[in-house]
């Protein structure tokens, strides 16, 4: 059963590949092998360019809904009681459950009124997507961070303050190493959130920035070219290749933090 599933979830991912070698000029049709979609691919600058400014908006994206995310969860977590405290958390999670349908019409209605009243945005571009796809990505690493902060003995913070450390001490020297692979889980799914985003970044972008998966969803009325499946295979290829660094990352670390057994004579 665990080969069924991984084989369903991976299958269309090989055949992407496959596909993207083939000679046909339809997506779906194997004719011979061949590299010519990856050599038309080097010359698309529209595509190219669209792929660029996605994963330059995921990036940034990422970093604020990480930072802002993070404040979230530690307020939720750690201050049962304030004022508001149940509006905030109302607010901060609303994204998780309302229909992105709604979200991305709710946020084209406030960038056209605050182009009206304030004279910002005078058009959409690249800083209208980062605010619609931090709006709803922040959400995501709050409930991570929160979470995590939950499991968290605050006892071990309390000796630290104990022993003579500032709070700013307490917080960089124990409190964010533990944190950290939720800090860096979040970051990782604000990112995918907002390289994958279609309904949101299609009622916020402009024609001179378009991300990714807009320019793929529009280019399915004409008929999916195989430069498609280059572009996919190419993602999946960096993916794959950051995955296992992160791996063995993280393997090489545990390694280093678990203590070396003395042989017995």
């Amino acid at each position: 059963m665990l080969a069924l599933g991984l084989a369903f979830l991976y299958a269309p991912l090989v055949l992407v590949v496959v596909y993207s070698f083939t000679a046909s000029k339809l997506a779906t049709v194997w004719a011979g092998f061949s590299t010519r979609w990856y050599v038309e691919l080097a010359s698309d600058t529209a595509l190219l360019g669209a792929a660029w400014l996605s994963l330059k908006l995921a990036f940034v994206t990422a970093t604020l809904a990480l930072a802002l995310g993070t404040l979230a969860g530690f307020a939720l977590a750690r201050y049962k009681r304030f004022f508001g405290r149940t509006l905030f958390a109302g607010l901060v999670f609303a994204p998780l459950a309302m229909p992105e349908i709604v979200m991305a019409i709710s946020l084209l209605l406030l960038f056209v009124n605050m182009g009206e009243i304030l004279g910002w945005p005078s058009e959409r571009g690249f800083w209208t997507l980062v605010v619609a796809h931090v709006s709803f990505a922040l959400s995501y690493v709050a409930v991570i961070v929160a979470g995590r902060l939950s499991d968290f003995d605050p006892t071990i913070e309390e000796a630290a303050l104990d022993l003579g450390a500032s709070p700013l001490k307490t917080f960089f020297a124990i409190t964010l190493p533990v944190i950290s692979p939720a800090l860096a889980a979040g970051w990782l799914l604000a990112f995918s959130l907002s390289l994958d985003d279609v309904v949101t970044s299609q009622f916020v972008s402009a024609p001179g920035a378009t991300p990714l998966p807009v320019v793929v969803l529009g280019s399915v009325k004409l008929g999916v070219s195989p430069k498609i499946n280059a572009i996919g295979a190419i993602f999946i290829a960096i993916l794959s290749l950051a995955t296992l660094a992160a791996y063995f990352w993280q393997r090489r670390r545990e390694e280093l933090e678990t203590p070396q057994r003395l042989p017995r004579n």
